[in-house]
């Protein structure tokens, strides 16, 4: 099959995909059209059915695998779809792991990696708490290792959770080696547990979508609120170690703004900040530079707030 990663503006598209997301829309002359949004494992593509009754459009709905025939777009300069047919595949006409974007590191290699840090930690009661989590929990891990960072914006894959929570903890033993005032099993322990608010927030693939819990709380106070039960299993959990800790999860978006309960009050809080708001960013542009083959500037990007390039200058 041809990835969408691999097409560009004049091509023909004629494979299968995941569709994502559907939604049914009218035109400014009020013309009905459907909205879709096209999923393999290397991202994903809008595409516009304008003629909806036309006789090659088959019924389909949300999550359903469509044999897609088209042309390729540009619109806004973005590609899209314009869709000419559409067939609802069978199962056994595709295969399900084409579909789903996954981590392009080895799940269980990071997730052996990320237990040796728990051997590390000398706190008996944050040792005892990750242990709780990342170990006995079988639950909590089978989703956590399948989960994403992100809906959209950095780590929106299969194993993302996984793979930008051990980037965080790699960031924070640097920095407990760069500031020896750094409680570093506080450190660590706060950064392996950050984001596990998103298992709870973020449904896994191929929806990969707000949950109810999520819309309403966050990950930020779910993550705070798993903590604290696992904490309360754990007889003569210190107050304070357990009220640090919380606030480091609390306080890692850094600013109100950006979604924070609380602001950094202890050193740990901002250490945590800092290498989350790393991580975040830095995968940010590692998946704008792969998705695009464009050179040199490209153009005025939000979340940078920056005109960014994809080149080095010679």
């Amino acid at each position: 099959m041809k990835y969408i990663k691999d097409y560009k503006d004049g091509d023909r598209i004629f494979d299968i995909y995941l569709c994502k997301h559907k939604l049914s829309a009218v035109t400014k002359n009020g013309k009905p059209y459907e909205s879709l949004i096209l999923q393999d494992k290397t991202g994903t593509i809008d595409a516009k059915i304008w003629d909806p009754n036309n006789a090659g459009i088959a019924d389909f709905d949300v999550l359903d695998y469509i044999e897609v025939y088209g042309d390729i777009t540009c619109f806004q300069g973005a590609l899209q779809v314009n869709v000419k047919r559409i067939r609802k595949c069978q199962e056994g006409e595709f295969d399900p792991a084409d579909y789903l974007p996954v981590s392009k590191f080895n799940i269980e290699e990071m997730y052996k990696e990320l237990l040796d840090y728990i051997d590390k930690v000398e706190n008996p009661y944050l040792k005892e708490l990750l242990k709780a989590l990342f170990v006995e929990d079988e639950a909590f891990v089978s989703v956590f290792k399948k989960s994403s960072a992100a809906k959209t914006v950095h780590h929106g894959f299969v194993g993302g959770l996984l793979q930008h929570t051990l980037s965080v903890v790699r960031l924070c033993e640097y920095y407990c080696q760069a500031y020896p005032l750094l409680n570093k099993d506080l450190l660590i322990s706060a950064a392996m547990c950050h984001d596990i608010g998103k298992t709870r927030e973020l449904s896994l693939f191929p929806q990969n979508d707000y949950t109810d819990e999520g819309q309403f709380l966050g990950h930020i106070v779910m993550g705070a609120e798993m903590v604290g039960e696992k904490m309360k299993q754990i007889p003569g959990f210190p107050v304070l170690l357990a009220n640090e800790l919380k606030h480091c999860i609390l306080a890692h978006h850094g600013e109100y703004e950006y979604g924070s309960p609380k602001k950094p009050a202890i050193m740990e809080a901002v250490a945590l900040f800092y290498a989350d708001n790393t991580d975040a960013k830095m995968q940010t542009f590692t998946e704008m530079l792969e998705g695009t083959t464009e050179t040199g500037w490209l153009g005025f990007n939000r979340l940078f707030d920056s005109n960014v390039r994809g080149t080095r200058l010679e």
